[in-house]
């Protein structure tokens, strides 16, 4: 990618144009990491950069950005430019084209505006990037709160690369997310989910942000159910953490720096988000309810979030399925085995880890337990049987009306393959026929 980069360059460069790479590949070089991609800044006008490659799609035309394809790859090309208001809070009213200088003005933060030329191999920082990259701060370029104002999402944005990059705030920079905070409520739904996706599989402390959401006010407007769980209290011979809003973050912390699977995380995160509604005190602090709650409540925020139905559908399952560790060892095998071999089970059982770990005391015993059973299970039976009879196959032949008793001695098919006692059609219908209540025939 890099070298096809260099290329996209020379090609500018060779017709007489400045043209450098840009932005956050320039400072994770800097950082001696690998960029995930490569953004150009050049001199060249959108009609000049259309006509000079050979595949483009005009994305942002209208501010001089050209996206470009190349040996396999995507490149951003953007027109040095200055902006003239942003009266919507995220898109400027007017682009007036100009010098490298005045484009690096009107970026987001320092270690974000910095250009890096190819040929003479060096750095060129209008705006103290290089020392804020050696400082490891986050601050705004030129005045933090007109930053903000250009385009609220800055806020979330502020915060995630603190974290993810391991830096702090400038102070001027963490005054103005919190005394701004309110802003991100104009902030389209799909561009909140977007920035809070790259949180949740970034190889970064997601607690930590979400924390840092909290303390500046930003996650008491887009995730008020989350804010929700801070100061409701928890039985302590289980939960010695803290409230909910602690055990939580602390299972979310659990997860380490390491990626792991985008519905996990959300998962994790959502867990809980029920009990703040369900909390009551009897023979102890009880949250009767709270799972079928946290997930009702789930499914809310993510299509508040304008998630995808399948992302949404797998999110909420995982739970409302949470607590499921708890009575499966003691379910029948063949019950047992449909929930070891369902495709979001692995998953399950790191929101279970991660749960057990966020609690105080830990205990992994029963996480030990199912994971040494699923192991086993797939060793025997790597994958779901195959379904042997549906249900207008069942209803023809035995003159059944629709219904659960349907459901049910499909059901108890399904468990008695998993259990290896039915392995064939022939030993399906005879099991069916076994199972039949006389009672609901025509």
């Amino acid at each position: 990618m890099q070298k096809t980069a260099l290329q996209i360059i020379k090609t500018l460069k060779a017709a007489g144009h400045e043209a450098y790479l840009a932005g956050g590949c320039v400072r994770d070089i800097l950082m001696k990491r690998d960029p995930t991609d490569y953004d150009i800044a050049t001199s060249a006008k959108p009609e000049e950069i259309e006509k000079l490659l050979e595949k483009t799609i005009p994305i942002g035309k209208q501010f001089g950005v050209i996206l470009a394809l190349q040996n396999g790859f995507q490149f951003e090309i953007a027109t040095f430019r200055s902006d003239s208001g942003y009266s919507d809070g995220r898109r400027p009213d007017a682009v007036l084209f100009t010098s490298p200088k005045e484009d690096a003005k009107r970026r987001d933060f320092t270690i974000n505006a910095l250009f890096y030329d190819t040929e003479e191999k060096k750095v060129i920082d209008f705006v103290k990037g290089q020392k804020d990259l050696k400082a490891k701060v986050i601050d705004f370029v030129g005045d933090p709160e007109e930053r903000i104002k250009e385009d609220h999402l800055r806020l979330i944005r502020a915060i995630r690369f603190k974290n993810a990059l391991g830096f702090q705030y400038h102070p001027e920079t963490y005054k103005a997310i919190c005394k701004y905070s309110h802003l991100i409520k104009k902030v389209s739904p799909e561009r909140l989910g977007q920035e809070l996706n790259k949180i949740m599989t970034a190889p970064c402390d997601k607690a930590a942000a979400f924390e840092d959401m909290f303390d500046s006010g930003v996650l008491q407007h887009i995730l008020p159910e989350i804010a929700r769980m801070k100061g409701v209290a928890q039985p302590y011979e289980y939960h010695q953490e803290g409230d909910v809003f602690a055990h939580t973050m602390a299972a979310l912390r659990s997860l380490g720096a390491k990626k792991v699977h985008n519905e996990v995380a959300w998962a994790v995160l959502l867990h809980d988000v029920g009990k703040p509604d369900t909390f009551k005190i009897a023979e102890r602090i009880r949250f009767d309810g709270h799972v079928e709650k946290s997930a009702e409540l789930a499914q809310e925020i993510l299509k508040r979030l304008r998630f995808s139905g399948q992302k949404r559908d797998q999110i909420t399952w995982l739970v409302a399925h949470h607590m499921l560790l708890v009575p499966l060892l003691e379910m029948p095998l063949g019950r047992q085995r449909h929930w070891l071999l369902h495709p979001w089970f692995e998953d399950l059982l790191q929101v279970h880890k991660a749960d057990a770990e966020g609690s105080l005391p830990v205990d992994l015993e029963l996480y030990h337990k199912v994971k040494n059973l699923l192991e086993e299970t797939k060793q025997k039976l790597p994958q779901l049987p195959p379904k042997l009879i549906a249900g207008d196959e069942l209803i023809k032949k035995f003159k059944l009306k629709e219904g659960k008793e349907v459901g049910r001695l499909l059901d108890l098919l399904h468990y008695a393959q998993l259990e290896e006692r039915v392995n064939n059609k022939k030993q399906a219908w005879e099991f069916l026929e076994e199972h039949l209540k006389p009672e609901i025939l025509r």
